[in-house]
């Protein structure tokens, strides 16, 4: 028996998979179970990279087929639905692995991946990782740099916060340590793993600052295949930011063009992350909502659109500083330039910080919103307000009159200094 159950069909058959992917660790043969080298042995096709495939069983007979770019190993892999096939993948295929890209892959070409394919994993290597530094895994976050910016990781530095990071290569090591001190993390101590389980298994560590002072050494001593445990320290006099709504102003770079901290935070209150969630940000200014929201929820996205290139490159550079480089950029003033979000990802909430009393902006968003989408926008000037209260009488929402006051200091004394009042609609389409 393979190890793989399947629900029994209406008619008292059980439908077994065609594809299996095999988790396979450093230690090549020996990593496998009864179960895997028994399919593996029934497969009339095994996909794997030629490091895995040598390690096959000797009385393996199946066709091996070596791994060349993603797009045609998949397509070679989902032209053979209907026939029993086994991909080889490195430890735990579902840990950022190729078991989940399968996945997709099937979902994408109508199929049940959990009808279609099984999964064996071994220990992985944020199992190892975490096994060789007894660190607790359930206590560390599980992330990877594969292919995806360094500067990604920034977002989840924090005091005592224990990090394990599949590499890209042998740089990332020596990448990870400067964003550490770039954020105040020195003194975090990093240890590079490579081959773990195998009979090269070895380990490096420094800490950040060490790094940075001398990458061509480390890199020197690491594999392109490698694992990361960073143990996040701050430094003395550092300040960690936290993912909480209300950044301190002096967070980003910006020319003015900045929601107040106090505001911010109340605008992502209207403005409600949810995990996977998509915002539109128009007359995005120094970008703060649009970063505030990714930092907010995993996996959200955020379009940042502003008219301004100079303030646009400021977006750019705080997206990146504060740990989300993925967000996206564009040029445009709106609303004549509203054409050009036609072939973007529809949003699932919008905000204007800017040009809210252009004629119009507001109804032609609004009419971009999907049902139970949301609409957010702050106004400061009377133009802004009676644009805003005008939508409002046709569209309804929430609105809000919002006034802060900030302590400044006067000679030797101290008084109130009040910001800007601004009013704020919150309006969910039916």
């Amino acid at each position: 028996m393979s190890g793989v159950s399947r629900e029994t069909t209406a008619a008292g058959n059980t439908a077994a998979p065609w594809l299996t992917v095999v988790g396979i660790g450093d230690d090549g043969e020996a990593s496998l179970t009864a179960p895997a080298i028994a399919i593996i042995r029934a497969a009339s096709m095994v996909i794997g990279g030629q490091r895995s495939l040598d390690h096959l069983p000797a009385d393996c007979l199946a066709q091996r087929v070596g791994w060349t770019t993603l797009d045609q190993t998949l397509d070679t892999i989902l032209a053979r639905r209907g026939q029993s096939t086994v991909v080889l993948a490195t430890g735990d295929p579902m840990w950022f692995g190729l078991g989940s890209t399968l996945s997709q892959a099937l979902q994408q070409a109508g199929h049940d991946p959990q009808q279609e394919m099984a999964v064996l994993p071994t220990p992985g290597a944020f199992s190892l990782a975490a096994a060789r530094l007894c660190w607790p895994l359930q206590d560390c976050l599980c992330l990877t740099a594969h292919g995806r910016p360094v500067a990604a990781l920034r977002l989840h530095f924090a005091p005592g916060q224990r990090l394990l990071v599949l590499s890209h290569d042998g740089q990332t090591a020596a990448q990870v340590a400067a964003e550490l001190c770039d954020c105040g993390y020195g003194p975090s101590q990093i240890t590079a793993l490579w081959h773990l389980g195998g009979t090269n298994e070895g380990r490096f560590s420094a800490r950040a600052d060490r790094f940075s002072a001398n990458p061509g050494a480390a890199n020197q001593t690491i594999p392109a295949l490698n694992t990361l445990a960073i143990d996040c320290v701050l430094a003395d006099g550092a300040r960690p930011l936290s993912r909480t709504p209300g950044l301190p102003d002096e967070a980003f770079e910006h020319d003015g063009q900045l929601t107040k901290r106090e505001a911010r935070a109340l605008t992502l209150m209207a403005l409600a992350p949810w995990p996977g969630a998509h915002l539109w940000d128009i007359g995005a200014g120094s970008g703060s909502i649009a970063i505030e929201w990714m930092r907010a929820a995993a996996r959200t996205t955020a379009l940042a659109v502003e008219r301004d290139p100079l303030r646009l490159a400021r977006v750019v550079r705080n997206a990146q500083a504060l740990g989300v480089p993925t967000l996206r950029t564009m040029l445009a003033d709106l609303p004549a330039g509203l054409l050009a979000l036609d072939d973007e990802q529809p949003p699932d909430v919008i905000f204007v910080g800017g040009g809210v009393s252009r004629p119009g902006l507001l109804d032609k968003l609004w009419s971009r919103l999907p049902a139970g989408g949301r609409l957010v926008t702050n106004a400061v000037t009377l133009e802004a307000e009676q644009a805003v209260l005008d939508f409002h009488r046709r569209h309804g929402g929430e609105l809000r009159r919002l006034a802060v006051s900030r302590t400044q200091p006067v000679g030797r004394l101290t008084r109130w200094d009040t910001l800007a009042p601004l009013t704020q609609l919150c309006a969910e389409k039916p």
